[in-house]
């Protein structure tokens, strides 16, 4: 008598689990990519925060001047604060010769607009050095804020 077939069958045997390592390759190279986005993306924003150290100073001073106790004595700080500004971001050799009309063209330019040679800021090329309220200087101040914010090359 010959034994039972049946019996001689083994049970379902299932697969050992895919393990999670190693990833497959196309994992490593979307890994890969993905780190090196995050390292471009954060050396930009240290290099835009590093080269935009200047405005955020500029912009701390201007606040300190909001609050002087002599408005007469504010115009000519934020002159020179501009012209500070202003050769940080474009050189001393751009900047340094500027008087004047030219000067207040040069704002213009490179802040977009015409507040300072038609506007609010035309009192940085005339009348710098007289005595101005502060009802004169307030709207100055914002200029020079926005002009320190958004100039560009």
């Amino acid at each position: 008598m010959s034994p039972d077939p049946l019996a001689q069958l083994r049970d379902i045997h299932l697969p050992e689990p895919i393990g999670w390592w190693p990833p497959a390759p196309g994992w490593l190279v979307v890994a890969f990519l993905s780190l090196a986005l995050v390292g471009w993306v954060g050396y930009r924003l240290l290099l835009s925060l590093r080269n935009n150290r200047y405005r955020r100073a500029a912009r701390k001073e201007l606040a300190r001047l909001r609050h002087h106790p002599d408005p007469g004595a504010v115009l000519p700080q934020v002159a020179m604060l501009l012209r500070r500004v202003a050769i940080q971001s474009f050189g001393r050799r751009e900047v340094a010769a500027l008087t004047g009309r030219r000067w207040l063209e040069f704002l213009d330019q490179t802040g977009g607009g015409s507040q300072f040679s038609r506007g609010t800021g035309s009192v940085l090329g005339e009348n710098l050095y007289q005595r101005h309220s502060s009802a004169e200087i307030e709207p100055l101040l914002r200029l020079a804020d926005k002009w320190i914010r958004s100039h560009k090359r």
